[in-house]
């Protein structure tokens, strides 16, 4: 069948809309606290913005911030009230057991969910902390209840097989309780073996708008994966001076990544230990682009 000039005009201007729409189903979270947590100085950028390199310095952005260094930051970095939208819950994931949580944000019609996995050593407690991690926790809990969204910090009780199907069907029920809504999935250290075991969940990864793994491990047979194939967005977040998962692994995969056209990207703080990450990675920023 022939179509005429105005047929393809009219297709080519369906077509284009639809990207407009898709472009515009990216997040433009409200802001808070920017001041404080966005105003990062870039002392390199390449990949046209998907790499950026940013300044860090432990006396300022340690030491200057905390009340009490790495353990209270100073009450400007924080805002209680969000307090009152938290809940510590057990939930029943049907196939994938029960799961202890702490809720931030409203339990069914959330616009977006984030759920961050702590690394050994922690557990829920951790990622739902004001005071500590430069209080950026609690930026980011208000950032959810301030959006609409809902914040899980999870329990995760191991780091294997059993462990990634427990946030699985975390992942379905939060999907399901807020509608099919975006849902990112943040893992932190060794939480990163649950972000890459997700990866090979078809379910999950349908389910899924983006993921962040902050100080992590590399997964090289990440290429070829479900969510591979898919071109599910991942940020990553490093500190240069990562003693435990090198960066220079994870930039390694970056780049391979990025090279093949997958959607990713990559902020690696100078001098940053292991930590870092979880400190001085700027929600709002990370959020606006994995949220779609």
């Amino acid at each position: 069948m022939r179509m005429s000039t105005v047929h393809l005009t009219f297709t080519s201007f369906l077509v284009g809309l639809c990207l407009v729409q898709g472009a515009a189903a990216a997040a433009n979270l409200k802001p808070f606290k920017d001041e404080l947590f966005s105003s990062q100085a870039v002392l390199e950028t390449r990949d046209k913005g998907d790499f950026q390199t940013i300044d860090y310095q432990e006396m300022r952005d340690i030491n200057g911030r905390d009340e009490i260094p790495e353990r209270k930051v100073k009450s400007a970095y924080v805002s209680l009230g969000v307090r009152h939208q938290q809940h510590d819950e057990t939930l029943d994931l049907g196939e994938g057991g029960t799961l202890d949580v702490t809720r931030t944000g409203v339990s069914d019609g959330a616009k977006f969910t984030v759920i961050f996995i702590h690394g050994r050593g922690g557990d829920r407690r951790l990622g739902a902390d004001d005071y500590k991690f430069g209080g950026n926790f609690n930026r980011l809990k208000n950032l959810a209840v301030e959006n609409g969204g809902t914040y899980y910090a999870p329990s995760v009780r191991s780091f294997d097989q059993a462990g990634v199907a427990q946030i699985a069907g975390l992942i379905n029920y939060a999907s399901t309780r807020s509608g099919g809504r975006p849902v990112v999935l943040s893992c932190a250290s060794m939480g990163s073996f649950i972000c890459w075991g997700i990866t090979r969940n078809a379910k999950a990864v349908a389910q899924l708008s983006g993921m962040a793994i902050l100080g992590g491990a590399s997964d090289p047979a990440f290429i070829g994966s479900v969510a591979f194939k898919r071109k599910l967005p991942i940020w990553f977040t490093h500190g240069s001076r990562d003693s435990v998962y090198a960066a220079g692994d994870q930039i390694g995969l970056y780049d391979r990544l990025h090279r093949a056209g997958y959607p990713c990207r990559f902020t690696l703080f100078l001098t940053g230990s292991h930590g870092t990450p979880v400190r001085m990675t700027d929600w709002r920023a990370a959020l606006n682009w994995l949220i779609r």
